[in-house]
């Protein structure tokens, strides 16, 4: 059976080979010495259809035309033409000759001069004008768009068809086709489409898309995919002076700082659609930064791009992705005006870089048509759904997509959707999928109920030793309007269960008016983080942690009773107001959270009892969720956040101890620095009005465990300083590898450089000072304390490694003036 297959592939792959593409090349170039030569330029002769050699001077190439000529050129070579005697040649070799006159000028480094140059001097004139191109010309702009995106495994051969994980799905193969990027087989695996209406307002600066249609197939649902697809391949402008992709900032070959990391060669130029332009080839002057190569024609007059062709030089810094390949089309609408038509983004995402790796093809095409210009909309018109959701959306017809769509679906595309149709109905795919839904989303579904998350199953502390936890939640899918979860753990050296139970009710969709409600029992560390929050089921890692260091017995048994309801009137801006009662009790007979409890500082209490009413206030602009239900995904893309919280204590509300007031305050900015990477800055302003017991003071949070934990000192142990007012600062800086990559024997790790500084500064009031019974000398932090970090991320892609330093308060006996610290993580 599996011959059969594999023998009727390879007939499809023939047959594709003369209908969809006449003509494929694919090979190397290389010097007399057997060298690569990166970046050389390869084209059909007599055409514009051409690419560009990549670092190790291998090339691919096809066309839906015949040709029977390959010219290969590079600066400081004679150029060749390589005569094709197949339509379809593979594993060429060119070998190009030096030419002597520039021998000593390019030949070894292969770099354009910065004088003298007339692609640099077509590059500033595109800079001059590229404000006054395309759709900034005008004040206000519409038009409709198609997306298609494809998810395909890659590299597809006769020994992976036949791994016995397959058996049963055989039938998949009979949709292999040929990349005519790379020339690489791939299958399909996922296909989403949508359509769109695009409204945007250049003097407003505000642009809206409205979702028309939305139909997929394959792996997934089409909701949360096509939030993911959107945060995955985001929108971007080739004329901006760096792109972003996959949290990384590289940057354009027209940037204004194109200069410092490109080459720039002029080399042809013609009309193309009747417009005489330049073709001009460009490639990184340094490995491992995040650049690319390729080449683009523009229009003499206008300056404006026609064509553009670009791919990820395969040394960029960045983690399981082995290429990036774009394409864009400008068509002219009249004399003046070059509009964005056709948009193709390709990645090839695999576990390393290797040319015969497995991997995954991610594909994006997008198309624009029907462009409408200065039509005026009111401002609400642009104002942003906090919670809209038009199922209609996607339910259309099979007739309305074979009507609207912008292009039709090969023979090949519609039998994708039938294939994985057909597939999703197989048990052992089924069983497959199942197993990669629980790794990503850490809960093990059965029916409707969510078990996990698998991954706080197991934890330690001083007081329980190992600790057992289970827990589950209702899930009828992403767009719950209630839910209800909980847990159970178990302590085997303290002998006690705990528990925690919440639901959630959203009342009104359209403005997320959502009620809460809850109870937990439970261990805790007390200042694990400095702005605290009512979460019922939240993980403290200080307490749950499997390994820390040094001997943490400040553990506070917690009894905590929540009901809350809050409101999203704009999108990302959330208010909530809640009432809650919690009981402290120490959970170890090394700690104590004793207070006096009379004005003659002779009687003591060892338990706070307290009812409190808190009003919050989260502004989190530019922040992507998933989902339209009662709980959402954020997506993990950098956004900043303000958050305020006023809380007020009342005595004897509920047999309640203390009055006071409390406002805290915490703000994070990130900042995308071009090619120098990511800064973070944090701030964190609290104050306590009022009298109050160690347990309802603010604890600045230490770290005793052995990973990076945010928002934390990681020289300080817990309850080393305590404070009713206070003020923290923290930056810390990514270069994502940026200094290492110049550095020549560094540069192969792909490490990326880290470096922070944290502070925080504190007082304690007299009257909190008197009534402190348990023990804990208060110290804080009046001469601000402060430490500072230098990291190596990206260690083998999953391991970062953080050296921290204690500033001041170096004297302190039982404390670390050094640590090392670590941490995993899945990163672009």
């Amino acid at each position: 059976m599996l011959k059969k297959i594999s023998f009727s592939i390879v007939l499809f792959l023939l047959f594709s080979s003369f209908v969809f593409s006449q003509t494929k090349v694919s090979g190397v170039v290389i010097d007399k010495k057997n060298q690569p030569v990166s970046y050389a330029n390869i084209v059909f002769k007599g055409s514009n259809e051409g690419t560009v050699s990549d670092e190790n001077g291998k090339f691919y190439l096809e066309s839906t035309k015949n040709y029977t000529t390959l010219v290969v050129a590079f600066v400081g070579f004679t150029t060749k033409d390589v005569d094709l005697e197949k339509l379809v040649t593979y594993n060429m070799k060119v070998v190009l000759n030096e030419e002597e006159m520039l021998q000593e000028v390019v030949i070894y480094k292969g770099k354009t001069s910065k004088k003298n140059n007339p692609a640099l001097d077509i590059l500033r004139k595109i800079w001059e004008r590229k404000r006054k191109n395309g759709l900034r010309m005008f004040d206000q702009y519409q038009y409709e768009k198609y997306e298609k995106v494809e998810f395909d495994l890659n590299t597809i051969d006769s020994a992976f068809m036949k791994q016995k994980i397959f058996k049963g799905m055989e039938f998949v193969f009979n949709k292999v086709d040929t990349s005519k990027v790379t020339g690489k087989t791939y299958l399909p695996i996922f296909i989403n489409e949508s359509m769109y209406d695009v409204y945007g307002d250049n003097k407003l600066k505000k642009e809206k898309s409205i979702i028309k249609a939305n139909k997929n197939s394959g792996l997934g649902n089409g909701d949360g995919v096509n939030t993911f697809i959107k945060d995955l391949y985001n929108d971007y402008n080739i004329y901006n002076n760096h792109l972003t992709f996959f949290d990384k900032s590289f940057t354009s070959p027209l940037s204004t700082t194109g200069i410092d990391v490109y080459n720039y060669v002029l080399r042809d130029s013609s009309f193309i659609d009747n417009k005489w332009c330049y073709n001009i080839v460009f490639y990184p002057r340094r490995k491992n930064e995040l650049t690319f190569k390729g080449d683009f024609w523009v229009n003499d007059s206008t300056f404006a791009i026609k064509t553009i062709n670009m791919a990820v030089s395969k040394s960029a810094n960045i983690n399981w992705v082995k290429d990036i390949y774009i394409e864009q089309e400008f068509e002219v609408v009249n004399d003046s005006v070059f509009l964005l038509t056709r948009d193709y983004m390709m990645s090839d995402f695999a576990i390393n870089k290797k040319e015969e790796s497995k991997g995954v093809y991610g594909k994006r095409t997008t198309l624009v048509r029907n462009h409408k210009f200065n039509e005026v909309k009111p401002d609400k018109f642009y104002k942003e759904e906090v919670n809209f959701i038009d199922n209609e959306v996607y339910t259309k017809s099979d007739e309305y997509w074979e009507e609207n769509r912008f292009e039709k679906l090969n023979k090949d595309e519609i039998g994708v959707y039938k294939m994985l149709d057909t597939l999703k109905t197989v048990k052992k795919f089924k069983q497959m999928y199942n197993l990669v839904t629980i790794l990503g989303s850490g809960y093990i579904q059965k029916g409707n109920i969510d078990f996990g998350p698998i991954f706080s199953t197991f934890g330690y502390n001083v007081v329980e030793g190992i600790r057992v936890r289970v827990g589950g939640r209702t899930y009828f899918g992403p767009n719950d309007k209630w839910r209800l979860q909980g847990y159970t753990a178990y302590g085997f050296d303290d002998n006690k269960f705990k528990y925690g139970l919440s639901g959630k009710w959203m009342v009104d969709s359209k403005k997320r008016i959502i009620l809460t409600a809850g109870n937990r029992r439970d261990v805790e560390q007390i200042g694990a983080s400095l702005t605290t929050t009512n979460d019922v089921l939240g993980r403290s890692f200080a307490s749950s942690s499997l390994f820390s260091s040094g001997n943490n017995g400040k553990l506070t048994n917690i009894n905590l009773t929540t009901a809350s309801v809050e409101i999203e009137p704009v999108k990302n801006l959330i208010f909530q107001t809640g009432f809650s009662y919690r009981t402290l009790e120490s959970a170890s007979p090394t700690f104590s959270l004793d207070y006096y409890s009379d004005d003659t500082y002779t009687t003591t209490k060892s338990e706070v009892k307290q009812s409190e009413v808190n009003l919050q206030v989260e502004y989190t602009p530019g922040k992507k969720t998933v989902g339209y239900g009662v709980e959402r995904l954020n997506v993990d893309n950098p956004y900043s956040r303000f958050f305020v919280n006023y809380s007020q204590g009342f005595k004897g509300l509920i047999d309640s101890d203390f009055d006071y007031s409390k406002l805290q305050l915490y703000y994070k900015q990130p900042i995308t620095i071009g090619p120098l990477g990511r800064t973070n800055l944090t701030m964190e302003l609290g104050k306590t009005f009022g009298q109050v017991p160690l347990g309802l003071m603010s604890v600045v949070p230490g770290n005793q465990t052995y990973f990076i934990i945010g928002n934390t000192f990681s020289n300080l142990n817990f309850y080393e300083f305590v404070a009713d007012e206070y003020a923290t600062l923290q930056w810390d800086h990514n270069f994502q590898g940026r200094l290492l990559s110049r550095i020549p024997l560094m540069r192969k790790l792909n490490w990326r450089e880290i470096i922070g500084v944290i502070g925080v500064y504190g007082t304690i009031s007299q009257e909190n000072q008197l009534i402190n019974a348990s023990g804990l000398v208060y110290q804080a932090p009046k001469q601000p304390y402060w430490e500072y970090s230098v990291g190596i991320g990206n260690i083998f892609k999953v391991f970062r490694i953080d050296a921290s330093w204690r500033g001041n308060y170096r004297d302190i006996p039982g404390t670390n003036n050094f640590t090392i610290k670590g941490e995993f993580g899945f990163y672009f």
